[in-house]
């Protein structure tokens, strides 16, 4: 029979051909669903705001989704793995606390940067040692270490603000490619997004971490080093993140040790917005890239039409419950068409022959 004048089993209705059901299969993944959105919000930001679309604000909307975009990326592998790490915030704002003492203390740039980047690895490694070596939930963890690397940052600079930074390194995180209306942060961004990309979707080591998050003991017993791969995952997010908290504080101008405060509520939202499932072993880099970007330009629409801060951040909050929600919601609905149905029950008779 032809495949189109199939019917599906126990309903009489006509199945849809193969290649229908391939591409409404492809148009309804959500990482596709996202970009979709994030088009049309570009369009409709282009057409309620006249100075959305301009050169300028696209220039600016970009370059305030640097951080937040680093950060994205190294998180995109811990979900994907079924781990987070929520203290990323608190790391940038340690870094830039520290960058701002030991500025003010005389210490050359060059020399402070590297010293930051490794205190963020540290930051990383205790909480990857926390969580496999002792078996600790990372949502826990990292919710201690997120109050713990916050208040050291306080300690370390306490309420002040330092200031007055190389300008060679602050034109660097705040001009433009030459030629180009892309601000440097985005430049930062690319190669370090196109990394994460191979390693996530065309190496083994991509395979693995989406393996771990699927099925951790069934990883174990293929020969995956688990642990090792995790703890290696947590020491990236904290470089990540102390790296985004110098280009935050150099981009701002401005060392404090609050910096960054809720900057990891916008990162999960757009992984999660994205498509990677919390549970993990699911999603795309390109959907976490497509989240991101959309989070950006909505809170870049907010701010243009005076929306106060404090809205933006429910905005933020919806985007993320909607985000874990509507996948589940989908896959109940799935299980339930495809549930069979309940048999008939069979007469005394016919069980007895």
């Amino acid at each position: 029979m032809a495949p189109d004048l199939m019917t599906t089993a126990g309903t009489g209705e006509a199945a849809p051909p193969a290649a229908g059901r391939s591409l409404i299969s492809r148009f309804a993944r959500w990482d596709v669903l996202v970009t979709a959105l994030l088009i049309a919000v570009f369009l409709a930001g282009a057409a309620g705001s006249p100075d959305f679309a301009n050169t300028g604000n696209l220039s600016f909307a970009l370059g305030d989704l640097g951080e937040i975009a680093l950060i994205a990326l190294a998180m995109t592998l811990l979900v994907v793995a079924a781990e987070v790490d929520l203290s990323v915030a608190s790391v940038l704002g340690l870094s830039s606390a520290l960058l701002g003492a030991l500025w003010d203390g005389g210490w050359p740039i060059e020399t402070i940067i590297p010293v930051v980047v490794v205190v963020g690895a540290v930051c990383g490694l205790v909480n990857g040692l926390l969580v496999t070596r002792l078996g600790l939930p990372s949502l826990a963890v990292t919710i201690g270490t997120l109050a713990l690397y916050r208040g050291l940052a306080y300690v370390v600079l306490g309420d002040k603000a330092v200031a007055e930074f190389p300008q060679a390194y602050t034109d660097l995180v705040t001009g433009d490619v030459p030629g180009t209306p892309i601000p440097y942060p985005v430049a930062l961004f690319v190669l370090p997004a196109i990394v994460t990309g191979i390693v996530l979707h065309a190496t083994g080591v991509g395979r693995a971490l989406f393996a771990i998050g699927a099925q951790e003991e069934a990883a174990f017993f293929a020969g995956i080093r688990v642990k090792r791969i995790k703890l290696v995952l947590f020491v990236v997010a904290g470089t990540v993140a102390a790296f985004a908290g110098v280009v935050y504080t150099l981009r701002y101008g401005s060392a404090r040790a609050d910096n960054g405060f809720g900057v990891e509520l916008a990162v999960i939202a757009a992984v999660l917005l994205g498509g990677v499932d919390f549970d993990g072993g699911k999603g795309t880099l390109g959907g976490v890239i497509a989240g991101v970007l959309l989070i950006g330009l909505l809170r870049n629409l907010l701010m243009l039409n005076d929306v106060a801060t404090e809205i933006q951040s429910i905005v933020t909050g919806l985007l993320l419950i909607v985000s874990v929600l509507t996948p589940r919601l989908a896959a109940v609905l799935r299980q339930r068409r495809r549930a069979p149905s309940s048999p008939t029950p069979r007469s005394t008779e016919e069980r007895n022959r």
